[in-house]
């Protein structure tokens, strides 16, 4: 009966995304406004399991990137929203697409965005209205679907940070996060908002132009500082912003950094309305080739347990952001007791959603889910997420 109930509540939900929006801000208001805004635990239970919109709104112009000669962001083609979106290789969204993914059995859709393409280099960054509007075409596509749908500012935050004090990227953040709320203020509560993606409390360019390490101090300054400039310039922004569920980003989304006292949760206007943001459960696993082994499995379930006493406990959902949608062959351990790759997936999936996390799938244009067939690319997978959405809607 619980899961049915959640069902219904994320069905009203959906309702609310049906009409179109104005260019400057999302669907009618009044529909959400009449409704009791979710708590973040009543919209982590409805979010089942996400896959990112990969290499897609947040590919960019990495010429020189890691240099300091890499003053702005580098024109991509002819300076249109298209060039960007598939300068990596994506095909260019589609509603047929988003009304796939949904099909195969998600339920969150995570869009990772660099803001900074088509941005004009003069100290304010003003978010390019082109670029918004596209990213506000494929939050509708999303919408349509009946899909929770999560933006975030995605390797622009790595450039910022990379060039600025604490204190100036808090500036320039709070701006970045101030228009895009504005702009989407009045889309329902099924739009959720992730205030950075893995670089905060990175590492910054020196006098001499060589990225160099913060202190431990100084890098949980900054996570903390700015995560409180996301929280309050989403609240600021009116309409459904001041209530709307929100996703504070980890420090290097890494679980033993997260998890550490010096991480601080951001106050809040309300109660109740902020998730928190890790990746990879098994991160350290995945890059030693132990994948399938006892170890694999109790550092997966350690993870999990560092995450529940620092957030779950308190009633803050964790949000893996992103997940890993395979292992390869290679980073199986040598005797491993699993070895087959969609079984370590769902084996992984199961145990977040089992602690109440959104595990949400990274995902590239050809990956795991096939833009271009429109489904799941292999069979295995694809019974797996099945498997997995008919347990959590309770259609077994």
């Amino acid at each position: 009966m619980l899961k049915k109930a959640i069902s219904l509540f994320t069905a009203v939900l959906m309702l609310m995304s049906v009409s179109a929006c104005s260019s400057g801000g999302g669907t009618s208001a009044s529909a959400a406004n009449d409704e009791a805004a979710p708590t973040a635990q009543e919209v982590a239970k409805s979010m089942g399991i996400g896959l990112n919109l990969g290499n897609t709104m947040e590919a960019y112009s990495s010429a020189n990137c890691e240099q300091i000669t890499y003053e702005w962001i580098p024109v991509v083609g002819n300076n249109t929203p298209k060039d960007y979106e598939t300068c990596w290789g994506a095909l260019e969204t589609t509603q047929e697409i988003i009304d796939g993914i949904k099909a195969e059995g998600f339920d969150t859709v995570r869009i990772p965005v660099f803001w900074g393409n088509m941005m004009e280099n003069n100290g304010k960054y003003t978010i390019n209205s082109d670029y918004i509007a596209r990213v506000k075409e494929i939050v509708d596509y999303c919408q349509n679907a009946g899909l929770y749908t999560v933006i975030n500012i995605h390797h622009f935050d790595e450039f910022i940070i990379r060039r600025n004090s604490t204190e100036d990227c808090k500036k320039i953040f709070t701006s970045l996060w101030k228009q895009i709320a504005k702009y989407f203020k009045d889309y329902p509560y099924t739009v959720v908002f992730e205030g950075y993606n893995e670089y905060l409390g990175g590492d910054q360019f020196d006098e001499n132009g060589n990225l160099a390490g913060l202190s431990k101090a100084d890098a949980y300054e900054m996570t903390n500082t700015l995560n409180q400039a996301f929280v309050d310039a989403v609240r600021s922004a009116g309409g459904n912003n001041k209530d709307r569920v929100l996703i504070v980003s980890g420090y290097w989304t890494n679980i033993d950094n997260t998890t550490s006292p010096e991480f601080v949760m951001p106050a809040d206007k309300v109660s109740d309305r902020l998730m928190v943001s890790v990746h990879y459960v098994d991160n350290a696993m995945y890059w030693t080739n132990k994948i399938g082994g006892d170890e694999w499995v109790n550092y997966t379930d350690s993870q999990i347990d560092l995450l529940n006493k620092a957030f779950t406990e308190k009633n803050i959902p964790v949000f893996m952001g992103e997940t890993t949608a395979g292992y390869p062959a290679s980073n199986f351990e040598a005797n491993a007791k699993y070895t087959d790759s969609t079984e370590c997936v769902e084996m992984v999936l199961n145990k977040l959603l089992d602690n109440g996390f959104v595990p949400v799938i990274w995902d590239v244009s050809d990956g795991f889910y096939s833009r271009t067939l429109r489904r799941i690319k292999f069979d295995s997978d694809r019974e797996m997420i099945r498997k997995i959405y008919n347990r959590l809607h309770d259609t077994e």
